[in-house]
């Protein structure tokens, strides 16, 4: 996943792709290697020709002589030119330039022209986000400021670049944007991990600051938007890291084999993948609540910058593990040809290290997520509605006859809203955007839909597959609660191999019987109907010779037995099917071409278990710690427990982002499939991570059984139920990333 969400996103990430394939950037990287006898054009020279793509003047506004983008547009270019490896500040630079436009300060416009057109460049002193002191600054005299102190390490920075920098006034942090050459600040050339920027150790000796040149933008306004540049490009390194691993693997042979056909080799793969998706998802959500507290006016820019908070730390807490992690999974895929110092993966693994030590580490950004929860901020994310937003008062008015109504599950599903999604006409054929809004107005009047459970994913099988008699049969009455499905597919030795299902279906006069043994069925002791998949021809390929059944459960054969799990519930069944008589007009579709129809079942199954808000998993841990279970006291967490807390919650935020962006790709017409297959591997993870630290706080009380306990048993099916985790994997490495089987 790139950052970008529009055609114009792409074509200017393109064309900085294209100009830094054109002008070799990585020659100018190895140039600034030690020792090296490589000769290219210095950075400097490079950022007069990347100005003119239009990357230091993008979030300026247009009467500054900018783009007057927002910054989401600057930060699909900078993910581009993190993918490229792009030398030298590039990012402060464009910051810089944004800041100085925004500040209103007298002299915003000394710099601006010079930053726009890539003519100075700008480092960023960036220790203070590790929990560094800034400089002291003191009032010299009326209306100026003398500043003096360490600045630590500071990249990208030489004494012929820009500085903006944090300094100390009164116990609060402002920032400034010194000159070339100012005179006071003292610098000492250090020899970088990342060789693609400068290094310098900088200090201020009584730097003096008019006062009016210090930015007028808020101190977390600014770390926040520091985090937002390194975490767009941060996005580029994680991608690029995944894309070269990959691409080597479906060529490097060992063993007469690509050894991406290797299992070892695509979970690695698979896991790189979901780790390119979040760092993607965080730096995209960070710079869209950037934009959000841009256009924030009164009271909501309180508001909004709390946003900015929470997203800011957990977009720095997955660039400084995930990204880093990437390039060392790369390195291990490549093997010894990674290894060398003429292969780009190092130079891309320094990078992410030099980020990894900017930024401090991920504990102290979970712990800021922890205690930003504690007071009540969550990300709450929203999409733009205007389009269909002269619908909300029509909306509205049936949702409020819903709510009146004395069978609410009826009125749904008879005003359509039930499946709003679904074709006419038993939904509205919705679009993704018209779908959000009946959502707002449903919750709005407190109408809960009910949980059609299998026949979500059941019957749009049957509306797209069926006859028109098994629509008018089965769709209505299941929609109005009057038949409840549940699905016979599993089976003792067709798992997660679905297609090697043994169960026989005979032909008979009028019908079919079938002959087999079901497992893991839900609501199987309770279900009027089920959908079926039985074998009706043994002699082809196992995919092909499957047909679709729609089975009566009250027909006379079946028999069904509970199941106990180690929750101590009998949730499941195992059913046998003997000599079960199925009528021709229960079959869905063609005979023999069932497969295709699991499919569209499956498919649906992957998106309904896709989660929304922080989870009820999470709903649990964060009620639990309150005190909200019978019995218990508010937790007192330790500085570990809360590190622990912050990172659940960080994980439940960026799903809810890829949630979100699966939304607007259907918005925009894009096939949801990776981000769907990539929301689950990363979801159960989190589902299962959840309660079993939930029953870790209850400490020696964990003795007893709680709703900790019973969710943590509970959820160890979600690694296996609907295809395990593993087998995901596996066919996200082959679907998703190409790799061979």
């Amino acid at each position: 996943m790139t950052l970008a969400t529009t055609p114009e996103h792409t074509a200017v990430a393109d064309a900085i792709g294209q100009w830094s394939k054109k002008v070799s950037v990585i020659t100018t990287v190895r140039a600034g290697e030690p020792g090296s006898d490589v000769t290219a054009e210095p950075w400097p020279a490079l950022f007069r020709e990347l100005a003119e793509l239009g990357v230091f003047a993008a979030a300026v506004p247009e009467q500054k002589g900018g783009m007057d983008a927002l910054f989401v547009d600057l930060a699909v270019m900078l993910e581009q030119t993190g993918h490229d490896l792009v030398p030298g500040p590039v990012a402060g630079t464009a910051l810089s330039a944004l800041l100085t436009s925004v500040s209103g300060a007298p002299n915003e416009n000394a710099l601006l022209a010079q930053l726009i057109a890539g003519e100075v460049g700008a480092a960023v002193a960036t220790s203070v986000l590790a929990g560094a002191a800034a400089p002291g600054a003191v009032e010299a005299e009326r209306g100026v400021l003398s500043a003096s102190g360490e600045l630590g390490l500071v990249a990208g920075y030489s004494p012929d670049v820009a500085l903006l920098a944090p300094i100390d006034i009164a116990g609060g942090h402002r920032w400034v944007l010194l000159e070339p050459g100012t005179a006071g600040i003292e610098s000492e050339p250090v020899e970088a991990l990342d060789f693609s920027m400068e290094l310098s150790r900088v200090r201020l000796d009584n730097v003096v600051i008019p006062a009016h040149d210090v930015l007028h933008v808020s101190d977390a306004f600014v770390r926040a938007a520091i985090i937002a540049v390194i975490a767009a490009q941060a996005a580029g390194v994680a991608r690029w890291t995944l894309d070269t691993a990959v691409e080597y693997a479906k060529v490097r042979e060992q063993f007469g084999a690509p050894i991406g056909s290797f299992q070892a080799v695509k979970h690695i793969c698979a896991e790189m993948l979901c780790r390119s998706e979040q760092v993607g998802a965080a730096a995209w959500d960070l710079a869209s609540a950037v934009d959000e507290l841009t256009e924030a006016d009164g009271p909501a820019r309180t508001g909004a910058a709390d946003q900015v908070e929470i997203s800011a730390a957990v977009a720095a807490a997955a660039v400084s593990d995930m990204v880093v992690a990437n390039a060392k999974d790369c390195i291990q895929i490549l093997g010894g040809i990674g290894f060398t110092f003429e292969h780009d993966a190092h130079l891309y693994l320094r990078r992410a290290l030099a980020w990894q030590a900017q930024l401090g580490s991920s504990e102290r950004w979970h712990a800021a997520v922890a205690e930003l929860n504690r007071r009540g901020v969550r990300r709450s994310l929203r999409i733009d509605l205007s389009g269909v937003e002269s619908r909300r008062l029509q909306v509205r008015a049936q949702v409020e006859a819903i709510a009146a109504a004395d069978d609410q599950r009826r009125a749904l599903a008879d005003a359509l809203y039930l499946t709003p999604h679904w074709p006419a006409p038993f939904g509205l054929g919705a679009d993704t955007t018209e779908q959000v809004l009946i959502d707002e107005e449903l919750d709005r009047a407190g109408v809960r839909r009910p949980d059609l459970v299998i026949a979500g994913w059941a019957i749009p099988t049957i509306i797209e597959h069926g006859t028109e008699a098994q629509r008018e049969r089965f769709v209505r009455q299941t929609l109005h609660g009057e038949i409840m499905w549940c699905q016979l597919f599993s089976e003792p030795g067709a798992g997660s191999d679905l297609a090697a299902l043994r169960t026989k279906a005979t032909k008979v006069d009028g019908g079919w019987t079938l002959q087999g043994q079901k497992v893991w069925t839900s609501h199987a002791h309770d279900a009027d109907w089920a959908i079926c998949l039985a074998r009706t021809d043994s002699e082809v390929p196992k995919h092909k010779g499957i047909t679709y059944f729609l089975v009566d459960m009250t027909s006379s054969g079946i028999e069904t037995r509970p199941l106990r799990e180690i929750t101590g519930r009998a949730m499941f069944n195992e059913v046998f099917l003997d000599d079960v008589f199925v009528p021709d007009d229960c079959v869905v579709g063609e005979i023999n071409n069932g497969w295709r129809l699991a499919r569209t079942t499956l498919a649906n199954e992957r998106v309904a278990m896709g989660g929304s808000a922080l989870g009820k998993e999470m709903e649990a841990l964060l009620a639990q710690i309150d005190g909200g279970e019978k019995g218990t006291q508010r937790e007192e967490l330790t500085g570990t427990q809360r590190e622990k807390l912050g990172e659940l919650i960080a994980q439940a935020q960026l799903g809810q982002v890829l949630d979100l962006r699966s939304v607007l790709g259907s918005i925009n017409g894009t096939d949801p499939g990776a981000a769907s297959s990539v929301r689950k591997l990363i979801g159960v993870r989190h589902r299962q991570a959840v309660p079993e630290f939930a029953q870790q706080l209850h400490g020696v009380d964990g003795l007893a059984q709680s709703t900790a306990s019973q969710d943590f048993l509970l959820n160890r099916c979600l690694s296996i139920a609907g295809g395990t985790t593993q087998i995901l994997a596996t066919a996200a490495a082959e679907r998703l990333l190409g790799l061979p089987r």
